[in-house]
C-alpha cells in the first residue's frame, strides 16, 4: 500500500511554495512524521513529514521545482511492497542537485548515513559553503534545531592556520582595483534563483508603488531623553523583565500615541471607504537572512514596554531560525522598520499594502543642534513617515510625525497618554 506526500495548506493565502531541500532520497526507509523535505513559501518554510512508514520510493518533485497545494511531491511504498524479490530495499538513488550546486557540494550538508539533521535552510547553505558536516554540530536553535550561527561557529573552530614561512622579500601587490588583468582573463558572471520569499518581496514593493499614492515626509528626533532613561534604568530593567530596554519599544508606543490622535494613518481603503481600525496590530519589519519579514504585534496598545521589547527579540531569533508562522506575519494595522540597525542615515520606506503608513528610524548620531541659545551635540535621529496620499493629507502626516517626536523627547507623556 502507498501514501502520497502532498503539498500541505500552509494558510489560506499561499497557494504555492517551492521545494527547497529534500531530506531523505528515494530507497530510504523512514518512519511515520520522519521531515521528509522542506517546502520554502513567500512567507514561511515548512517542513512536509511522512505520512506513514515505509520506503520513499519516488521522489516526484525535485530541489528548486514549484510546487502547488495538493501536488504529489513523492510516494511512500510500505516496506513489504518496496523490496524487490530477494527481499531486499532497492538501492539508494542520489537525487540531481538543484540550484548548480555539486552532489560532492551537497554532500557535505548531510551526515554519512544520509539522514539530515534538523536545520535552518540558512544552516544547510552555510554548512555547504564552509564544508561543515551537519551532523557534528549542537544545534542552539528550538528543538536542537542547528541555525546558521552554529555552523559559522563550527568552521571557524575547525579552521587551522596554515604553517607560517619566512616571506621572500617580492614587491608589494597591486590593490585588486589596480592589479592588470591578464590576458584572455575573463569577467564571469553567476545567476542565482530568487527565493519564493525575495520573488514575493519584489512583487509586492513594486504592486505597492503602482497602486499607492506614496509620499514621504521627515522629522528629526533628540534621543537624550530616552538614552538618559535607559542608562539610569538598564540593570533594574534587565534583572525584572530579563530583556533588555531598547528605543524601539518606545517608537511603538509613541506610535500607538500618534494613532489615536490621527486615525486614518491606522486605516486602509476598500474600493471607495475607508476602514479605521480602532486596534493597534504593529508590525516589525525584521532583516533575515532569508529575507525581510514583517511578524505582528498584535494589541500593541495593551502591551508594556518589557512585553514590546520581549516581542520583538522573539520575532528576530525566530525570524533568523525559519520557525515564524503564517499566524505571525498576518495582518497588521501600521509598520515600524528601523534601518538604523544596519547604519542607515535617512530612508524612504515603502508601504507595506494594505496599510497606508509606516514609520522608518535610522541610526542615532551625535549632531550640533541649537539649544537655549547655544550649539550643543545631541543624539539625534531622522525619522520618516512614509504615507498613502489618497486617505491621508500632507498637514496629516506632518502632525503625526511631529506628535510621534514630542512623545519620544518626553517620554513621560507616553505614561500619561
Amino acid at each position: 500500500m502507498s501514501a502520497n506526500i502532498v503539498v500541505p495548506e500552509v494558510g489560506e493565502s499561499i497557494v504555492d511554495a517551492r521545494v527547497a531541500r529534500w531530506l531523505r532520497q528515494e530507497g530510504e526507509v523512514v518512519s511515520a512524521g520522519d521531515p521528509l523535505v522542506e517546502l520554502e513559501t513567500d512567507k514561511i518554510d515548512v517542513e512536509v513529514s511522512a505520512p506513514q512508514a515505509g520506503v520513499l520510493s519516488r521522489i516526484a518533485r525535485r530541489d528548486g521545482d514549484d510546487v502547488k497545494v495538493g501536488e504529489v511531491l513523492g510516494i511512500i511504498e510500505e516496506a513489504a511492497a518496496a523490496t524487490d524479490g530477494d527481499g531486499r530495499f532497492p538501492e539508494a538513488v542520489e537525487p540531481p542537485a538543484a540550484g548548480g550546486k555539486s552532489v560532492e557540494g551537497d554532500k557535505a550538508a548531510k551526515p554519512a548515513g544520509g539522514r539530515a539533521p534538523r536545520a535552518t535552510p540558512a544552516a544547510r547553505r552555510a554548512a555547504v559553503q564552509h564544508e561543515v558536516d551537519l551532523a557534528r554540530i549542537r544545534g542552539t536553535g528550538d528543538a536542537g534545531r542547528v541555525m546558521r550561527r552554529d555552523v559559522e561557529e563550527a568552521a571557524e573552530r575547525e579552521a587551522v592556520p596554515a604553517p607560517q614561512m619566512e616571506p621572500a622579500r617580492a614587491k608589494p601587490a597591486l590593490p585588486v582595483s589596480e592589479a592588470p588583468r591578464r590576458a584572455g582573463e575573463e569577467r564571469t558572471e553567476e545567476r542565482v534563483r530568487m527565493s519564493k520569499r525575495r520573488a514575493t518581496i519584489a512583487a509586492r514593493l513594486v504592486e505597492a508603488q503602482r497602486t499607492a499614492a506614496m509620499l514621504s515626509t521627515f522629522n528629526e528626533v533628540d534621543m537624550s531623553a530616552v538614552m538618559a532613561l535607559r542608562v539610569r534604568h538598564k540593570q533594574a530593567f534587565k534583572e525584572r523583565h530579563g530583556v533588555g530596554l531598547g528605543i524601539a519599544s518606545f517608537f511603538v508606543r509613541a506610535s500607538i500615541g500618534a494613532l489615536r490622535a490621527f486615525p486614518r494613518v491606522n486605516a486602509e481603503i476598500q474600493g471607495d471607504e475607508m476602514v479605521l481600525k480602532h486596534y493597534y496590530d504593529i508590525g516589525i519589519a525584521v532583516g533575515a537572512s532569508e529575507g525581510l519579514v514583517v511578524p505582528v504585534l498584535r494589541d500593541a496598545d495593551r502591551m508594556s514596554l518589557a512585553e514590546i521589547e520581549r516581542g520583538i527579540r522573539d520575532f528576530a531569533a525566530r525570524a533568523e531560525n525559519g520557525t515564524l508562522s503564517l499566524a505571525d506575519l498576518k495582518g497588521g494595522t501600521f509598520t515600524i522598520t528601523n534601518g538604523g540597525v544596519f547604519g542607515s542615515l535617512l530612508s524612504t520606506p515603502i508601504l507595506n499594502p494594505p496599510q497606508v503608513g509606516i514609520l522608518g528610524l535610522h541610526r542615532i548620531q551625535e549632531r550640533p543642534v541649537a539649544a537655549n541659545g547655544a550649539v550643543v551635540l545631541r543624539p539625534m535621529m531622522y525619522v520618516a513617515l512614509t504615507y498613502d496620499h489618497r486617505i491621508i493629507d500632507g498637514a496629516e502626516a506632518v502632525r503625526f510625525l511631529v506628535r510621534v517626536k514630542e512623545f519620544v523627547e518626553d517620554p513621560l507623556a507616553l505614561l500619561l497618554d
